[in-house]
């Protein structure tokens, strides 16, 4: 209750931060929308007046109704997004874990196209001053730089977003209603007839629905940064952005009447609206507004991996935690993979025009499937089954013409994003796949049949001792269990003696900060198994969390951690640690049938280029050993061998 209280309420400094953290990327569209309504068609009252009647319409349902109203409600512990809604729901429906792939391989793809767009739109208003400037090398040198402070962490840099976005708002709303005060009629396009009428009569007017779609673009970003910034802030703070947006759309199209005839050609909209003298200083302004719309994209990435991780979506990869912020966190391959992927959109595309063929399709994708989990989410918690259905009618309708729409895109760079998210999906798929089936084919013994087993090895003297305290890094859920390798490795590989043996899980929470842990005292002073409880979003620091329970047993005295030789006994040295991870690989004799086969050699292929386990657990290198085993042990068959004499 305490949280949802927390998570409701609205303050001076909360409303900054939303506005600076969740609003760059649909508050950067107004640079690029409205032009690309209009492209290269002849500027007529039907097309302008339908056009910005469309997007604000498609603000008010999409943004406003479906998650500002909506689906903000689904929060998981205070947390949002795609992945968030996923774990609110998988329990009881598994087919919503495709849906959740196909979202979230989209909405990565997305963060890949949407800082191109937004800084290229802002650079080329330089064109206006400068017609000759190379714009390109200013593109990339501004990505550069953006990408290479994110090792650094954002918590410097955030504290500005909010003013900075304040700005931009402001900005856009005395831009758009002075050019309004010109030509008011502009206005009368709020009645949906003018979008309707768009759509229905003007020649190719469905299509333009793929343009429209610009604007809503980043609605996702409201959900899936709820955690940052508290459901209350961010209904409260949209009221302000919303008026802001459709003053400045409204502005745009209130000019582009009064050039009624006429073909747009090189010219933008947004930047017409801008008196001369004031051209340089609003595209500093707008220049700041889109790298503050990319950081959004490349933090929210971020965010979607690392809860990927947790949820055995995604390979497991390196984690920073540039600082003690909650929730801030830095990916450096996923970092490399945005920035690769943002420079390639950028030479390959060349212009914004060019790009806004590409943007959007994936995003569209995206809201169809939260519209999906949401319709289950609202069924599986007992809303009325009138409203739930028309929930999911009415959104899969609009958003499924958004999709048709964009599909228009296709040949001309839309295939950019459904390849990206393609492959992206694959990765998803492969890795959650690959789970499943180790976790089938994975064998358990009770711990409790191995007790006297581990005391004689303990004590056995013939057998060389191995290491003080034992750890075995397991990944049995069960307290009473360990996998069978593991036994194997203590007993048969090489017998490794030890006078504690301690089993270490590690559980992975639907909620994102949680940190616990328990310990099964299977017999005292010998045989622990500790499971920790981690939420998704928590850093996997297991050796530092080994050590503070170590330390709370040591405390009430469960344990004795000192060494068991005698000579280091009465000195009360410390006994020695170490940590074995059993690392898998795929056994030349398995049996699985063909499409999991290709799935299991897919995922050791991957796997070679991701953080190892013994990293990705946060253990010490040097007190860990990597034991390899095959995937499938089965016992020897027997094979028709015939033995021969020698002559």
């Amino acid at each position: 209750m305490d949280n949802q209280s927390n998570l409701d309420k609205v303050s001076a400094a909360g409303l900054l931060v939303a506005m600076g953290i969740i609003y760059g990327d649909i508050g950067t569209s107004p640079l690029y929308v409205m032009k690309a309504i209009v492209g290269s068609r002849a500027i007529t009252e039907e097309l302008v007046l339908g056009g910005v009647s469309c997007v604000f319409w498609t603000l008010t349902l999409i943004t406003t109704v479906k998650y500002v109203i909506l689906i903000l409600r689904a929060d998981n512990k205070g947390e949002g997004g795609t992945l968030a809604l996923y774990a609110l729901v998988r329990r009881h429906a598994k087919w919503l874990t495709i849906p959740t792939m196909i979202g979230g391989a989209a909405l990565l793809a997305d963060g890949i196209i949407a800082p191109p767009i937004s800084v290229s739109s802002a650079i080329e208003g330089l064109e206006i001053i400068y017609p000759d400037i190379q714009t390109i090398p200013i593109v990339i040198a501004i990505l550069t730089l953006l990408f290479l402070i994110q090792i650094f962490g954002t918590k410097i840099v955030g504290y500005a977003f909010g003013p900075v976005m304040a700005v931009w708002f402001s900005m856009l709303a005395i831009l758009g209603t002075i050019a309004i005060f010109q030509f008011p009629e502009v206005l009368k396009a709020v009645n949906p007839w003018y979008a309707i009428n768009l759509l229905a009569n003007y020649p190719g007017g469905f299509w333009l629905l793929g343009a429209v779609f610009l604007c809503t673009t980043g609605a996702e970003a409201l959900y899936s940064d709820l955690g940052h910034c508290g459901r209350g802030n961010i209904r409260m703070s949209w009221i302000y952005v919303k008026i802001c947006l459709l003053l400045n759309y409204f502005g745009q199209s209130a000019w582009l009447l009064t050039q009624e005839g006429q073909f747009l050609g090189d010219r933008k909209p947004f930047f017409e609206l801008m008196p001369e003298w004031f051209i340089l200083p609003g595209i500093c302004i707008a220049t700041l507004a889109t790298i503050i719309a990319s950081q959004a994209m490349i933090s929210g990435s971020f965010s979607l991996i690392s809860a990927a991780i947790k949820l055995n979506f995604w390979p497991k990869v390196k984690i920073h935690y540039p600082s003690n912020e909650r929730g801030q966190l830095y990916i450096p391959s996923t970092n490399i993979l945005l920035y690769l992927g943002c420079i390639a959109v950028v030479l390959y595309f060349k212009r914004s025009e060019n790009m806004e063929a590409a943007y959007g399709l994936a995003i569209t994708i995206t809201m169809l499937m939260d519209t999906i989990m949401m319709s289950y989410f609202l069924y599986a918690h007992r809303s009325k089954k009138r409203f739930v259905f028309l929930f999911l009618i009415v959104f899969i309708i609009i958003e499924s013409s958004f999709l048709y729409a964009n599909l228009e895109k296709f040949p001309h760079g839309g295939w950019v994003s459904i390849l990206i998210s393609g492959i992206l999906g694959g990765v998803m798929y492969v890795w959650f796949k690959a789970s499943k089936i180790k976790l089938r084919l994975t064998e358990y013994y009770k711990l409790d049949k191995y007790v006297n087993s581990l005391k004689e090895l303990s004590k056995d003297i013939t057998v060389p001792k191995y290491t003080t305290h034992l750890i075995f890094m397991s990944n049995a859920a069960r307290e009473s269990e360990v996998e069978t390798k593991i036994i194997y490795s203590i007993f048969q590989k090489r017998p490794k003696r030890a006078d504690v043996y301690w089993f270490v899980h590690v559980d992975t929470t639907d909620e994102p900060y949680t940190l616990e842990y328990k310990v099964k005292h299977v017999a005292q002073d010998e045989i622990y198994k500790v499971t920790f409880r981690l939420g998704f979003r928590m850093p996997q620091k297991i050796n530092l969390y080994f050590m503070q329970v170590l330390e709370e047993m040591v405390k009430n005295g469960e344990v004795d951690i000192r060494s068991r030789y005698e000579s280091l006994n009465k000195h009360n040295v410390i006994g020695d640690f170490r940590f074995v991870v059993l690392k898998k690989f795929l056994s030349y004799n398995n049996e699985l049938p063909f499409w999991e086969n290709m799935v299991m050699k897919t995922y050791f292929f991957i796997k070679q280029f991701t953080t190892s386990e013994e990293k990705w657990f946060g253990l010490d290198s040097s007190a860990v050993k990597i034991e390899h085993v095959p995937i499938i042990i089965k016992p020897v068959e027997n094979i028709p061998l015939k033995e021969i004499p020698w002559d």
